[in-house]
């Protein structure tokens, strides 16, 4: 067996492999004589049927499985020990001899690689890159503020009905002259919320009524919604929809959501106990929290913003175009060349910078330990948990929830990818000139549009 490679320019090359008989032939007939053993024909006892039989039956597609493990095992065993930096899958060369198993003994295959440009990335400090500070605006702790009364708050009762409230009582159904409809819908545990109710005028006849109050409404006029309307009375929706009929509400029961006040059961249920034992510290620990959420925001910005610089670098860098338009068509069958052709400057984008991460720990002899990953885990989930307010979730939670997080196969190699980026970004900071700048929310989004 011979293998050997043609380097057509720095980015492609051809591999021929050369398989002559003596390389397959006692692999062949090993595989002819452990199938005989277990082959089972009519007319014959098991392991009895004459070998001749078997290789007439089954030698042309043994031959043929034999040929392409030694193909595969040559192919990756050249690009292993010659450590070849191949993009994509190797692919047959187009055009290729098909062989044919009844009459060759001697094989050769041909198949395209791509190679991996070498990279020339210089970067100094003459090289400049942003680091947004997220100003965090008196406003966004006050809304916090409110999230957290809002969050924390409780049901009370209510002396008199405001839109908002939820008024329980009983209802019952009239006639059109007001009388009862004692053959009519009864609802002894009536729901209803006036701010739900999409007619006004039906909503203002509950307003501002005290407990055992009366009033007559219309629940189609009032909610239109043939779903909410079977819920406040009861039935189906056929039955919802056939009714049309006023009805009398006696208030029983009137209840407010009303919001935390500002005190220490606050500040504990929001950040923990006795972690603030005043409004200011209240205030700061949760300034300190969007600080923490936002310097994520900005971290990200500035691994964007350092990939454009490196990609930018890298501009005038050769990929074999044509071999990887083509493996992506083979790769994915419903890609069209318009959408190829659309999608493949992000992809070589990406790939530069991938290549640069690549040459990067190479260079900086960065190696990634579970601590890192555990690092960027914890990172991740606390972000997660300051979207919802959860600004001091304790160390043991996280420890759990991290770990809860590690456990999907998914979750772990997108952590671990941002591990290694993030290694990676650590190590270009050291390289280039970081600018501190402040920068107000409003703004930093403005990065995002479109």
């Amino acid at each position: 067996m011979n293998v050997s490679q043609n380097n057509i320019d720095q980015v492609n090359a051809v591999l021929n492999i050369v398989i002559n008989k003596a390389d397959y032939t006692e692999k062949v007939e090993k595989s002819l004589k452990d199938y005989r053993k277990k082959a089972n024909m009519p007319g014959f006892r098991p392991g009895t049927v004459p070998l001749g039989l078997i290789k007439k039956m089954y030698g042309k597609a043994m031959l043929a499985e034999e040929i392409n493990k030694l193909v595969s095992e040559s192919l990756y065993d050249h690009i292993q020990k010659n450590n070849l930096p191949v993009l994509g899958e190797p692919l047959p060369t187009e055009n290729a001899p098909v062989p044919n198993f009844d009459t060759q003994e001697d094989f050769e295959f041909s198949f395209d690689l791509a190679l991996a440009p070498e990279i020339n990335l210089v970067l100094t400090a003459k090289n400049k890159v942003t680091q947004y500070d997220i100003i965090v605006s008196q406003d966004m702790v006050d809304k916090q503020v409110e999230a957290y009364k809002g969050r924390f708050g409780k049901h009370v009762s209510a002396d008199k009905v405001e839109e908002k409230d939820v008024v329980k009582g009983e209802m019952v159904e009239l006639l059109e002259n007001g009388d009862i409809n004692a053959n009519g819908l009864k609802v002894e545990n009536a729901i209803l919320s006036p701010t739900y109710m999409k007619d006004k005028k039906e909503q203002a006849k509950v307003i501002g009524l005290a407990k055992d109050a009366q009033f007559r409404f219309n629940p189609t006029k009032a909610f239109e919604n043939e779903t909410e309307i079977a819920s406040l009375l009861q039935v189906t929706k056929e039955v919802a929809r056939e009714c049309s009929a006023d009805f009398l509400f006696t208030i029983k029961e009137i209840t407010r959501y009303a919001d935390a006040e500002m005190n220490q059961d606050l500040f504990d249920a929001a950040l923990g106990k006795d972690v603030v034992t005043s409004d200011a510290d209240f205030f700061e620990k949760i300034k300190e929290g969007l600080k923490v959420q936002f310097a994520t925001d900005s971290e990200f910005k500035l691994t964007m913003d350092m990939k454009e610089l490196v990609v930018k670098q890298l501009e005038g860098t050769i990929f074999p175009d044509a071999f990887l338009k083509r493996w992506l068509q083979i790769s994915n069958e419903n890609l069209t060349e318009d959408a190829i052709e659309k999608e493949y400057p992000k992809m070589i984008e990406d790939l530069k910078w991938q290549l640069a991460k690549d040459k990067i720990a190479k260079e900086n002899d960065l190696k990634l330990e579970k601590e890192d990953v555990e690092a960027v885990a914890k990172q991740a989930a606390k972000a997660q948990f300051a979207q919802y307010g959860m600004m001091n979730v304790p160390d043991d939670v996280l420890v759990g929830y991290v770990q809860d997080m590690l456990k999907n196969k998914d979750t772990a190699k997108n952590i671990t990818d941002r591990a290694v980026e993030q290694k990676t970004i650590d190590a270009l900071k050291t390289k280039v000139s970081i600018v501190p700048k402040e920068i107000s929310f409003e703004d930093f989004n403005k990065f995002f549009e479109n």
